[in-house]
């Protein structure tokens, strides 16, 4: 939506002609993404405004690389414990925390679930349920480097995300926003999803039953292997756990 100014502006060059180009780069100029200054350099996406507001991260130019936070997150299925580790993904950390203190995942429900043999994750962070939408900024990548290949994948490609990870998803390199998946059984992927943590032994027990009770069937697949869970699987809020 164009703001007065740029109304202004516009208005002006269709009347002058040849300063139609001129004006709308001028105010594409005026008005770039916001970027923090610090090393994890949070990025605005105006063009994809975030589901809840809420501001960029800190980005301290001497971003926690060190040590790990618990994290307690109560679901309407049971209790998932987290351990995130700054050392495998500072940035990544950084954001999540933030998140969690402007209660960005307060009352959001987690809205794919997918049981491929080879895929087996909890995606969750959309607050509008749809997996269409974050929190209105993107992020640098932190990829593992560490994970192991996937038994005969002989192309080297493929590497094992393994049962009690916890990764971003993403829609392209260095997309990473709010949305994350937990890792219920060994997955085949590509190695470009950002490790960042761990669920605890309950947080798998809960992921368990959620994968058990399956997911909803449609008009056109009565019985998917990836889509909406069966159990409604809403995040209560995320805390540090003391």
């Amino acid at each position: 939506m164009l703001t007065r100014l740029n109304r202004a502006l516009v208005t002006t060059a269709l009347i002058a002609g040849s300063l139609v180009t001129s004006a709308a780069v001028a105010t594409a100029e005026d008005h770039p993404p916001k970027v923090t200054k610090g090393a994890c350099k949070y990025e605005a996406t105006p063009e994809d405004p975030a589901a809840r507001k809420v501001p960029l991260p800190p980005d301290p130019t001497r971003t926690p690389n060190r040590g790990t936070v618990e994290l307690t997150v109560p679901t309407t299925q049971g209790t998932i414990g987290l351990t995130l580790d700054r050392a495998k993904a500072p940035c990544t950390v950084q954001s999540f925390l933030h998140l969690a203190r402007h209660r960005f995942y307060d009352v959001t429900t987690c809205h794919r679930l997918t049981a491929y043999p080879t895929l087996k994750v909890l995606q969750c962070g959309d607050p509008s349920g749809t997996g269409e939408k974050g929190p209105g900024y993107k992020y640098k990548d932190e990829l593992p480097v560490d994970l192991p290949p996937w038994p005969g994948d002989t192309t080297g490609t493929r590497k094992v995300y393994g049962r009690g990870l916890l990764a971003m998803a993403n829609a392209g390199p260095n997309t990473n926003g709010s949305q994350f998946f937990l890792v219920y059984g060994d997955s085949r992927l590509r190695p470009d999803y950002t490790v960042f943590g761990s669920v605890d032994a309950d947080g798998l027990a809960t992921l368990d039953e959620v994968a058990a009770g399956g997911i909803e069937p449609t008009a056109e697949n009565p019985a998917p292997v990836d889509g909406t869970p069966n159990l409604t699987t809403t995040i209560l809020k995320v805390r540090r756990a003391w």
